[in-house]
């Protein structure tokens, strides 16, 4: 369980990213949460304000292909299915955010994952 001392500093760690981190339609931010149980993914360009492409550990497909959902081999899955969701919809490059969360663990494994898919960041 999350105490407000550590809530707080991840949304000042989120602030300070979110300030230099801002998606266009040319290059839009793939932006991570992760919960306890579970991970999430979105390309979303901040000038239209769209989510264009969205994958997590609760989409059908994925989910039933993993025994456990809150583990880096789930962030893997969940990085690659990005990756060829942003091919699909001819998204070469898009700009990481790792929206307040320390990169490591689940995070580092989702962005090495869409990188080793053909994602550039």
């Amino acid at each position: 369980m999350a105490t407000a001392h550590t809530a707080l500093a991840r949304q000042r760690r989120q602030a300070r990213v979110r300030r230099r981190v801002q998606g266009t339609d040319a290059r839009p931010r793939l932006c991570v949460f992760r919960s306890g149980k579970h991970i999430y993914a979105q390309v979303i360009s901040d000038e239209t304000g769209r989510t264009l492409a969205a994958v997590s550990t609760l989409s059908p497909a994925i989910k039933a292909s993993l025994k456990k959902t809150g583990n880096c081999n789930a962030a893997k899955e969940i990085g690659t299915a990005i990756a060829r969701l942003c091919q699909e919809r001819a998204i070469r490059a898009v700009i990481f955010d790792r929206n307040g969360f320390l990169y490591h663990g689940r995070v580092k494994a989702l962005a090495e994952a869409a990188r080793a898919a053909g994602l550039e960041f």
